[in-house]
């Protein structure tokens, strides 16, 4: 029986390690921090519990898949609710519209706060964004790339892709199905998921807004937490290893050049036949592969903007608010120009605010709350601010903008996260959202999950194919098990 590593305990990592587990395969999970989750590590302080990592959950059935392969169902260890609303917008002139789970609730929604005309338009914007991302998903999405001519390895596919307008620009593409500008913001702000302005972003990330509002956002209960928690004691059962508290120093070779194994910090060496790395892409070239050039898309790669996150727990609970609200600023282009062309913090922040403890009453001592208070900042590359002298102020910004949304701010504890700490994780650029999505940078332009030069050696995460999201890096462990699977027949 083979044996595989694989580095880092985050859903990337997980996603891989059930599904070469269910390959057959001995697996070895070797993770630096003390417990699985990567970035999505539980913080613990003052009574309260904080989710440090994603908040948002769409495509349970990709949770689902990865647990099927080493015997478990999603459905039997984790208890999803599905948040109804999905978000809930509100903008600067006071008006609130709620993201609604279903066809016909969005649709009355739409109704009731933008006029006929724009619900009769939804119907057929649903039909598209479905459309886009059956096309997508398997022929584009969920699939590994040797070169950029896969691309045409369907043409129907790809030619079907055309017609339905996913190479034009998302931005455009909303506003010619929309009247009301509060709709243009609410289909089209996903694009920040992909480190693009909607006006830069290919209309294909669309499909970001297939995954939020038509299929519906989850959440678990006991927290974000429970999913990388209960993914890992899944693989577990089946026989997978894992190893805490372990940082990998670099990655052994033979004399041939393919991959023998790692080094652990302390001078451990474990054999591998294959090895998966989950490290953000770039890091994991500077750090483990310094012998190695970086792939071009690396020796100048362009990083989506970063976010300081702010951790609050308060005593009161607020009022007439979701488990996700985003909050609109009287700016919207005009922000983006400041977060990626300037380098500066927006002028008119737009911020996403979510209550945890709404739905988790283990987050927050009894009459208290949890809040997740992010704001898009420029990444460590692009930006021109020094976070040293920033930091109390986006703090003292943040506490004003609570007080002023309606949210309790009588502040027991907190943890503040800014680029340069998102840095100190490992994430290349200071951000948590890895390269944009610029073309250059998408599908086979990538950095790929596979490097020939080190025969064995795969990737999974957010650095590398698919992309950035919760489903995507799912997926992206998915296809780094497809190429073990390739590879270690023919290294038997």
């Amino acid at each position: 029986m083979s044996h595989v590593i694989v580095i880092g305990a985050g859903l990337a990592g997980l996603s891989a390690a059930c599904q070469v587990r269910g390959l057959g395969h001995e697996v070895t999970v070797v993770e630096a921090a003390h417990a699985p989750g990567g970035r999505g590590i539980r913080l613990e302080q003052d009574g309260f519990t904080f989710d440090t990592g994603p908040t948002v959950l769409t495509m349970t059935n990709l949770v689902d898949e990865a647990m099927r392969a080493v015997g478990t169902r999603a459905e039997d260890v984790l208890d999803l609710q599905l948040l109804d609303p999905a978000y809930r917008a509100r903008f600067a002139d006071g008006s609130t519209i709620l993201v609604r789970h279903g066809h016909e609730a969005m649709r009355e929604e739409i109704a009731r706060e933008c006029g006929a005309a724009d619900a009769a338009a939804f119907d057929d914007f649903v039909v598209w964004l479905r459309t886009l991302y059956e096309v997508e998903m398997p022929n584009f999405i969920d699939t590994n790339y040797d070169t950029p001519l896969d691309l045409l390895r369907n043409p129907a596919a790809a030619a079907r892709l055309v017609r339905l307008g996913g190479f034009g620009r998302l931005g455009p593409a909303i506003k010619n199905r929309f009247a009301d500008p509060r709709l243009h913001r609410l289909f089209s702000f996903q694009a920040m998921y992909a480190g693009l302005a909607p006006e830069q972003a290919l209309a294909i990330y669309a499909v970001i807004t297939y995954m939020d509002s038509i299929e519906g956002v989850w959440f678990p209960r006991g927290g974000m937490r429970e999913v990388p928690e209960a993914m890992a004691r899944a693989a577990a059962a089946a026989g997978v290893e894992f190893c805490y508290d372990s940082r990998i120093e670099r990655v052994l070779t033979r004399r041939d050049g393919a991959v023998a194994g790692v080094e652990v910090a302390g001078g451990e060496r474990l054999a591998a036949d294959a090895v998966i790395c989950t490290i953000d892409t770039p890091t994991a070239y500077d750090r483990l592969l310094p012998d190695l050039v970086p792939p071009r898309v690396l020796r100048s790669p362009r990083y989506s903007p970063s976010a300081v996150v702010w951790h609050v727990g308060v005593r009161g609970v607020p009022s007439d608010v979701a488990h996700h609200n985003i909050h609109f600023g009287h700016a919207w282009e005009e922000s983006f120009d400041d977060l990626l062309d300037r380098g500066v913090r927006m002028a008119d922040p737009s911020r996403l605010v979510t209550v945890p403890s709404l739905d988790d009453e283990g987050a927050a001592p009894e009459g208290c709350s949890t809040l997740y208070v992010l704001e898009p900042v420029p990444n460590l590359t692009a930006g021109r601010i020094d976070w040293e002298v920033e930091r109390p102020r986006v703090r003292e910004d943040l506490e004003a903008f609570l007080a002023q949304a309606g949210y309790p701010t009588d502040i027991v504890t907190e943890h503040l996260v800014d680029p340069t700490d998102w840095a100190r994780q490992g994430m290349a650029g200071g951000t948590p959202f890895a390269l944009a999505h610029t073309f250059s940078q998408t599908g086979p332009f990538r950095p790929a999950n596979v490097d020939r030069r080190r025969p064995g050696l795969f990737f999974a995460g957010s650095g590398t194919v698919p992309g950035v999201g919760v489903p995507m890096v799912l997926v992206s462990g998915k296809l780094a098990a497809r190429r073990v699977e390739d590879y270690l027949p023919a290294a038997r």
